[in-house]
């Protein structure tokens, strides 16, 4: 016996599957609710503090040292200035901009 599959037959079979699949999912989902969870205010409060702190010092030091690098090859460009120019202002005050609009958002 030849099993033999005919043009576009897989593609509708996957079709229905994925319509199955997020039919299934829909009929699943529970309520969601907006800010009422907490479960990751431990791990945000640490990796935000991180970023303000020694973390984004770090980040914007190794920016500098990657544009001195650059500069010493021989090719200079204003990106290797303004690079970590702008990652130190990014990690200073990102956080923070990002973080209130999420809470204004939510």
């Amino acid at each position: 016996m030849q099993l033999s599959i005919k043009p576009g037959m897989v593609q509708r079979h996957m079709l229905l599957i994925a319509v199955f699949v997020f039919a299934l999912a829909i009929i699943a989902a529970g309520p969601a609710f907006a800010g009422a969870d907490t479960t990751f205010d431990t791990a945000f409060t640490k990796f935000s503090g991180f970023l303000q702190g020694s973390g984004g010092k770090i980040i914007t030091l190794i920016s500098l040292a990657l544009g001195i690098a650059a500069m010493a090859s021989g090719r200079f460009a204003m990106g290797q200035i303004a690079l970590p120019v702008g990652v130190g202002i990014a990690v200073g005050t990102g956080v923070p901009i990002v973080t209130s609009s999420i809470t204004a958002i939510i």
